[in-house]
This record gives C-alpha cells, sequence and structure tokens, in this order.
C-alpha cells in the first residue's frame, strides 16, 4: 500500500540518520572501551541487530497498517491496554529528552563555557524552533542540517583515529560481553515506540521502514564506535574534551549542539503523538511527519500535539538545569524491559496469529504475557548471557503469546 502525498524514502532515511547521530550514543559507546577494539564492535553490531530487527518489525506494523508507534499496540492490548503504554512512552521521552539536553548542554559547555544552565537553555530553545519550523518545512531543514553534521562527525572521527595519542590505558568499570550487547540493543530499542510515527505517512512503508531500520543502524553503530575508539586511542571519554584537545572549537560545538537538536526533536514530537493516543480515539492518525493535516477537523488535533511537544521540551530542560543525568544505564535497562515483551507480543499477534484486539477496551491474556516478559527481564538482567536479555526474553515472550493465541481461539488464528 503506498501513500503518494507521503514521505519519501530520502526523508525517512534523514529523519533516522538525525536519530542516529547522538551525543548520547557517543557516550554510552565510551563505555565499551574495556572491551577492546575488537570485540567492543563486535558487541555493538550484534546489539544493534538485534534492536534493529525489532525496530524493523515495529515500523512496519505501523506502516502497513497507517497508525501511529502507540496506535498499533491497541492491536494486541486494546484501546486502555494502549493508553496506558502510551503513558509509559510519553515519560520515557520526557526523560530522554531530558537526558540529551543535559548531555548536550554539558558537552557544549567544555568547549565554551558559559554554564550549564546557558546550554541547556540554548538547546531548549533550538528543539522548539525546530518543532515550530519543522511543522511546515521539516524535509528542508534536516537536508541542510544532516549535510553539515555529517561532515563535522567525519572530521571528529579523523581527530580522533588519526591522531597522535598513544592509546593511553583505558580507566574505568569492566563489563561483560554479554551486558554490552545488551547495552547496545538498548538504544534502537528505546526508538521502537517511535518509528510508526514517521513509517506510517511514507509513500512506501515496508520500504521506508527498510531504509530507516538500516540507516540508524549503522549511524547509531558509528557514533558508539566513536565514543569506543575516542576512550580506547585518546584515553578520553569525554567528548567536550577531544574536541578540546584537537581544536575543533566551534566545529566541535556544532556537532554537540545540532546533532542533540535534530535527536531530541524526535523524543518530543513522538510524545506529543503518543499523548494524543492517550487522549483521543483518533491519536496520530492525522498528521503526518510534516505537520499536514489531512482533515481541516482535526487541525486542533494536529495543533495540540504540536503544543505538547513542546511542552515536552521545556520540562525536559528544566530537569536537565535541575537534576544530575551522568549514568543512564539504568534508565536504559527498564525501557528495554517495558518494551521488548510488548513488542514480542505484536509481534506474535501481527505476524503469527494474524490477530487484532482493537475492538476491545483491554486484554487480559497480553496483559498477563507482558508481565510476566517484564519480569522475565528483570531477572535475565542477573543472569550474563552472551546476547544479552533482549533476545531470550522476547523468544520465551512469543512462544508463551502464540501458545496462549492458540489455546485461546482453538487453533485457529483470525483477524
Amino acid at each position: 500500500m503506498e501513500n503518494t502525498r507521503g514521505t519519501s524514502l530520502f526523508e525517512n532515511g534523514l529523519i533516522w540518520f538525525g536519530a542516529g547521530l547522538s551525543i548520547a550514543e557517543i557516550l554510552t559507546g565510551t563505555a565499551f572501551a574495556p572491551l577492546g577494539f575488537g570485540k567492543g564492535i563486535l558487541a555493538v553490531i550484534i546489539g544493534h541487530i538485534i534492536g534493529c530487527l525489532m525496530l524493523f518489525c515495529a515500523g512496519v506494523i505501523g506502516g502497513k497498517e497507517r497508525k501511529s508507534a502507540m496506535d498499533t499496540v491497541t492491536m494486541s492490548f486494546g484501546t486502555d491496554g494502549s493508553k496506558f503504554f502510551a503513558f509509559l512512552n510519553v515519560l520515557q521521552l520526557v526523560g530522554w529528552t531530558s537526558i540529551m539536553i543535559y548531555d548536550g548542554a554539558l558537552a557544549a559547555n567544555g568547549i565554551f563555557n558559559t554554564g550549564n544552565w546557558v546550554w541547556c537553555l540554548v538547546i531548549g530553545a533550538l528543539i522548539i524552533l525546530w518543532i515550530v519550523i519543522g511543522i511546515t518545512n521539516l524535509g528542508k531543514i534536516n537536508t541542510v542540517a544532516m549535510a553539515a553534521l555529517f561532515i563535522l562527525t567525519i572530521i571528529m572521527c579523523k581527530v580522533i583515529f588519526f591522531s597522535d595519542a598513544s592509546g593511553a590505558k583505558v580507566s574505568g568499570d569492566s563489563m561483560s560481553f554479554g551486558a554490552a550487547v545488551e547495552l547496545a540493543v538498548a538504544m534502537p530499542l528505546s526508538w521502537l515506540p517511535l518509528i510508526s510515527d514517521y513509517t506510517k505517512e511514507a509513500k512506501e512503508p515496508i520500504k521506508a521502514t527498510f531504509v530507516s531500520t538500516i540507516v540508524y543502524g549503522i549511524v547509531s553503530c558509528w557514533m558508539y564506535i566513536i565514543g569506543m575508539g575516542a576512550a580506547i586511542f585518546t584515553g578520553e571519554s569525554d567528548v567536550a574534551q577531544i574536541m578540546v584537545k584537537a581544536g575543533l572549537g566551534i566545529v566541535g560545538l556544532l556537532i554537540v549542539v545540532f546533532s542533540t537538536v535534530t535527536t531530541t526533536f524526535l523524543d518530543a514530537y513522538s510524545a506529543g503523538i503518543s499523548s494524543e493516543t492517550i487522549f483521543s480515539k483518533s491519536a496520530g492518525k492525522n498528521v503526518d511527519i510534516t505537520g499536514e493535516v489531512k482533515n481541516t477537523a482535526v487541525f486542533f488535533t494536529a495543533k495540540k500535539s504540536s503544543v505538547i511537544s513542546i511542552i515536552v521540551t521545556v520540562i525536559g530542560t528544566v530537569a536537565a538545569i535541575l537534576f544530575p543525568m551522568d549514568d543512564i544505564t539504568d534508565f536504559m535497562y527498564l525501557i528495554g524491559s517495558v518494551f521488548a515483551p510488548m513488542i514480542a507480543i505484536q509481534i506474535a499477534d501481527y505476524f503469527i496469529l494474524k490477530s487484532d484486539k482493537s475492538s476491545k477496551k483491554a486484554d487480559i491474556t497480553n496483559a498477563v504475557i507482558w508481565v510476566i516478559g517484564f519480569i522475565l527481564y528483570r531477572y535475565l538482567m542477573t543472569v550474563d548471557i552472551p546476547v544479552g536479555n533482549t533476545l531470550p526474553d522476547m523468544a520465551v515472550t512469543i512462544v508463551i503469546a502464540v501458545v496462549a493465541g492458540k489455546i485461546i481461539n482453538g487453533g485457529h488464528t483470525a483477524k
């Protein structure tokens, strides 16, 4: 199914290029340094393959059904069930908005020391500007910004990997290979409740999802490796200090600020879309990524969504000023424990059982299975598994969901 008025493959790829180009991903990558370059890269790649496969499945469901990410949850958990996950998604997006602004401000302040709070306000204001301007002209803005960021990031790679640094001893706590894989899975997994907000309006939803996933996966791996390489080859885990020592100055500042804006914009935008799932039956179905309103009757729904996105940005900015957010590992694992079993159940329902619970207020069976998957994920965090704990958790959850579905439907599938 195609949408001739929708976003192109290039536009979708550009959106997810911006999502992957993130200071948070570079900082997360520094944690892989104790594994060494070879094992670290392997962990990054394996983790991203697992996470991006889930991302692809989520994007396909939303793209084929022309539904926002949280609207697709209705098909497995019912209308009230989708509101529960939409609420959790809004919370995690507020959290990500805060973390991204905090990290961006910290790095920017390391280059030009004017105070973290000043940079929080600058970045927050730019995100709001991005939301307002992006409503009518996102594609053109993204094209210019992404081209500039691509060039700037190439410069940063040259500084890190071709500097005269002697490969200083890596400090910091070591982690197991399985824990590293899980940390790599966690980042694409955090985007899972967002991707359909963009693929649902693509001209070619399946191809757009594939392009989005591949572009994001490659760029995200690149960011992780930059962070890991910085820690291994320069002995620095502070991105700002690497840029300062290399004399990048204003170039480094531009990388920090605009990569933060282009990534955090997606969090804030999708928070607005997800909030509509909580308050409205027609959540996010009538506004595309360019902000085009398909029906004048839903103009105020579009406006409300953008206003909520701005409110989320303001909250995130204030939180970034007031609270320290240096260690986000537990936050990322919490996201995994919530959304990994959720998408596992959606995969089982949509691709295997061909069932749709949208007409229900809540599906108790799937709710119980999700709780089991959540508890299992938290337990598996205590076990060192080479492929991380997301993959086995999802495999078990899918099996339980399929068996339960077959039993309830008497061995038949229906949609």
